[in-house]
């Protein structure tokens, strides 16, 4: 059976011995990288951790996937503003409060640029999470903070975003809990209103609500 330890190794760790092995085996860009299941087995990790991992470089433009070729080292030269941020980011640990920051004023600005946009605060997919959340019961928290960041149509902010959701480890991965879906229902709908300070104020309560769980 595969030794797996996913709950042992964050994202960042993952991130790291990934470049590590690039820099040992002399993997230049253009290069095909070890297929998933691979890379797996030999970083003792789940394949889904290597996935999430792979997707963050991708989104980052530091690797990237040909269907059903594989996935291949980009030419990271070529995004130079990005690989400013992902050094930043996985070489000054002392810097997480400074993440968290600019991840908060990256979802922020997206709630305030939906709700001055009547067509943005039109789309159909906040009704859809707003149905979700009805019959289901959750969704996850991922799901409707992406969606706010990608409405605004600015690829790079996502591209940061992602990568600062990372390492700030905000909980965004989980479900949404019974008690927080009242608030989440409400940034949305004055989000479809074009109340923004109402809605910023939700998405306060909101991060305080999904924070706080790191502190009990």
């Amino acid at each position: 059976m595969q030794n797996t330890k996913p709950s042992s190794k964050m994202f960042l760790d993952i991130v790291g011995e990934l470049r590590l092995m690039i820099k040992a085996e002399g993997i230049k860009a253009g290069d095909k990288l070890p297929s998933e299941r691979v890379l797996a087995e030999r970083l003792q990790v789940g394949r889904s951790t290597v996935r999430e991992a792979l997707r963050s470089l991708e989104l980052l433009g530091l690797i990237e996937t040909r269907r059903g070729e594989g996935t291949y080292l980009a030419d990271f030269k070529k995004h130079q503003l990005v690989e400013v941020l992902s050094t930043f980011v996985m070489q000054q640990p002392q810097s997480a409060m400074d993440v968290t920051d600019t991840r908060i004023i990256h979802e922020k600005a997206a709630i305030q640029t939906i709700c001055e946009d009547e067509q943005k605060r039109k789309l159909p997919v906040w009704e859809g999470i707003l149905m979700k959340i009805d019959e289901d019961g959750e969704v996850f928290r991922e799901d409707i903070m992406r969606e706010m960041i990608v409405a605004t149509d600015n690829r790079l902010s996502l591209k940061i975003w992602f990568i600062l959701k990372q390492y700030s480890k905000v909980p965004f991965e989980h479900m949404t809990a019974v008690k927080e879906n009242e608030i989440v229902r409400a940034m949305l709908k004055h989000l479809m209103d074009g109340s923004v300070m109402e809605a910023l104020q939700a998405y306060d309560r909101w991060i305080e609500y999904i924070e706080g769980e790191n502190k009990e």
